[in-house]
């Protein structure tokens, strides 16, 4: 897929060796569908293969980073017929672009500008080097809301990052963070200004290239944090989708779609 093709993401270049991927789609929140899970999968590509590039800083447009999966019937709109050979439909956690993000070389810098929830958790969290939120962001594990385990690799690498008890009792409860929680927790590097969050990510970003850091140990020392996770990770994601087929297939999933609609709260068996 060609950057010229992308629907729901922009992806801006800069002479500097930054580019920034912002997740485009604010009448949704920023929610994901396949088609955008998709495209971020060839954003990282594209960037991947770019020798000029860098540094991607990953933002969301308007008032929300990202609400998490878009659960919609017409789940296959906009995909190029060409392309939809590339969507997995057992890949329920999104394994594919969850290893994307773990084989990528060059620094990852999540802008975090709004609500970020499900996969706008699990994203900055767990896939950027570092994570800068707004004042005004705020952070949720909801699947437990929506009768389902977490992704993307979550279910592991969260009690690694805060210890077990925390963890369960934010995959358990699916309590809302401020981002100053989600600071202190040591989810996020820090909180900033909302207004200052992107001139700020950027700056940062200028410190992880020449003339100030060097590629191929940067490069190199980001292979050797992840190898060993990265081989976990791969093999935990083939659990959690088990594990969401089981509950995609159980009343409770389909209650919790209904409450959704409906705008209420659910009530599970």
């Amino acid at each position: 897929m060609k950057i010229e093709d992308f629907q729901d993401i922009l992806f801006e270049k800069e002479e500097n060796g930054i580019v920034t991927v912002t997740l485009n789609r604010p009448e949704r929140k920023n929610a994901l569908s396949a088609l955008t899970l998709l495209e971020l999968w060839y954003a990282l590509e594209h960037a991947e293969k770019d020798k000029k590039i860098k540094v991607l800083i990953l933002t969301g447009q308007g008032d929300a980073f990202c609400s998490g999966g878009y659960f919609s019937q017409d789940a296959l709109k906009g995909i190029p017929k060409k392309h939809l050979n590339e969507v997995n439909w057992k890949d329920l956690t999104s394994k594919k672009l969850c290893l994307k993000f773990w084989d990528f070389t060059k620094p990852i810098i999540a802008a975090v500008n709004g609500l970020g929830v499900g996969a706008g958790f699990n994203i900055p969290v767990l896939c950027a080097d570092f994570t800068y939120a707004s004042e005004k962001a705020w952070f949720g594990l909801y699947m437990i809301k929506r009768a389902v385990i977490g992704d993307m690799g979550s279910t592991l690498l969260l009690p690694l990052l805060i210890g077990f008890r925390k963890a369960k009792e934010l995959f358990y409860l699916g309590n809302k963070l401020t981002a100053q929680e989600a600071e202190e927790l040591g989810l996020i590097n820090k909180v900033v200004a909302h207004d200052e969050l992107i001139a700020y990510s950027k700056q940062q970003a200028l410190r992880l290239m020449p003339p100030k850091s060097p590629t191929l140990a940067l490069k190199l020392m980001k292979k050797s944090i992840h190898t060993y996770y990265r081989a976990l990770i791969e093999t935990h994601c083939d659990l959690e989708n088990e594990y969401w087929l089981k509950c995609i297939r159980n009343k409770d999933f389909t209650e919790s779609l209904n409450a959704l609609k409906e705008k209420r709260e659910p009530n599970f068996k």
